[in-house]
């Protein structure tokens, strides 16, 4: 999952191209074989069936960005809805999914060098390669952002580069026989229904990203009109390359896929040899290293532009040093993203990811079913079919809850609580200081 930011105003193809780089990240490198371990080769039938589950959702967004101006997303859409309180802990979700994202494209990075360095299955070993790499990144943020478009662009070209090549030569080398495990039995002997539904769940991990388009919606040509298209097709684009590369991996490596470290890498093997192989594996940790940049630098900036520009988090998270730096907001985020990395588990900081989105999801959900006939907001898009897309996005955010595990869900609610604490220190902290209680007035649509 991709993060990017951007001053101009865009066009369709624009969005388009915007979105499809925020969705597409080290999801499609690394679960495959992870998702056709679970599942086989009905691995294939969730990359459609998740691209639908995410377009209702994301349809909800895009109602609500037509409807309520200013850059702000889920938060914003909560805080207009539902007041300050659920604002303010939206606000901290949001902050909180950027530092998971880096936490997760580091793991992933590492991951993904297990191939290369065994030593690195070790949990110490990948600890403190994970963390050299996050001090690393918090030293590049001290730095300067000076460099990030290029990096942008690199990582891009790389993982377009590598997709393209990999399903335009692997089309030639798929074989009927290998399509031999049709529901996953072969490699995993636990129920169906589980295996569905973690694999669910790795699946709508992939799609995540959408969420980030919206934010940009003030930024759009048209939005109302632009911003639905864009969400609809980013989503049947990725969905259907997905799929293909999905399909490709397994016509050419087989059940050989479900003990792939780096599955894209291992399928390419059977094509090019170790040139194809090495290939892969180089041109996906550039796109897996070029994201996690990325969102190091987007993270603290987006919890200080909460604190200090919409006047919603806690303002010592809006301080900056004499290089325009949020220290506070660098240091907190890099300590937590450390944090998470001693679960040493790319998977469960992907499951991460999702129950993080899925707090977000669903009072964006309700505020779309709230604010449906306001008369103080624009007509805006108006989602077809009443609120059959909302009712539809609300069960499926219910069922996302089958692929979370009890200590997840415990940690979430601790997460929950220690915000709320924070909430009220941040209040009476404004009100002993006689500073603004709620968020900016441009922010405010009514």
């Amino acid at each position: 999952m991709a993060r990017h930011t951007t001053t101009k105003q865009l066009n369709f193809l624009g969005v388009f191209l915007l979105g499809v780089d925020g969705i597409i990240g080290s999801g499609i490198f690394l679960m495959p074989s992870r998702i056709y371990a679970k599942l086989g080769d009905l691995s294939m039938v969730l990359m459609p069936l998740a691209g639908i589950a995410v377009l209702m959702i994301a349809l909800c967004f895009a109602n609500l960005a037509s409807r309520i101006p200013g850059d702000g997303g889920a938060w914003l859409y909560t805080y207009t809805a539902f007041g300050r309180f659920a604002g303010f802990e939206i606000g901290i979700d949001t902050w909180l999914l950027g530092i998971i994202t880096m936490a997760t494209e580091i793991s992933a990075f590492v991951t993904s060098l297990r191939s290369v360095f065994p030593s690195l299955n070790n949990h110490t070993d990948y600890l403190l390669a994970a963390l050299g790499i996050l001090v690393g990144l918090t030293g590049l943020n001290l730095a300067g952002t000076n460099f990030m478009d290029w990096v942008d662009n690199i990582s891009t070209i790389a993982k377009v580069g590598v997709l393209v090549l990999f399903v335009a030569l692997g089309i030639f080398f798929i074989h009927p026989a290998q399509f031999s495990d049709v529901s996953g039995g072969l490699t995993n002997q636990s129920p169906l229904f589980g295996r569905f539904n973690d694999g669910f769940g790795m699946v709508f991990y992939m799609f995540t990203g959408f969420s980030f388009l919206p934010i940009a919606a003030s930024k759009m040509k048209n939005p109302e009109k632009t911003l639905p298209k864009a969400l609809v097709s980013v989503l049947l684009t990725s969905a259907t390359l997905y799929l293909i590369v999905q399909l490709t991996a397994i016509g050419v490596a087989g059940t050989k896929l479900a003990t792939a470290n780096v599955p894209v890498a291992t399928a390419f093997y059977q094509i090019a040899g170790n040139l194809g192989y090495d290939l892969a594996l180089a041109g996906m940790l550039v796109s897996i290293l070029g994201v996690a940049l990325s969102v190091s630098f987007s993270t603290p900036t987006i919890a200080a532009s909460l604190a200090s520009e919409h006047q919603l988090l806690p303002r010592m998270l809006g301080h900056q040093n004499k290089r325009g730096v949020p220290l506070a907001a660098l240091l907190i985020s890099s300590a937590v993203c450390a944090l998470m990395l001693f679960s040493g588990n790319y998977l469960f900081l992907a499951s991460c990811i999702v129950f993080t989105s899925f707090v977000q999801y669903v009072p964006t959900i309700m505020a779309t079913i709230k604010l449906r006939h306001h008369s103080k907001l624009p007509q805006g898009f108006k989602l077809p079919g009443g609120l059959t897309i909302p009712v539809i996005a609300l069960l499926v955010t219910a069922y996302l809850i089958l692929s979370f595990s009890i200590k997840l869900i415990i940690a979430g609610m601790v997460v929950f609580s220690l915000s709320g604490l924070w909430y009220v220190y941040d209040d009476r902290d404004r009100q002993a200081n006689g500073l603004e209680r709620d968020i900016a007035a441009k922010d405010r649509p009514f």
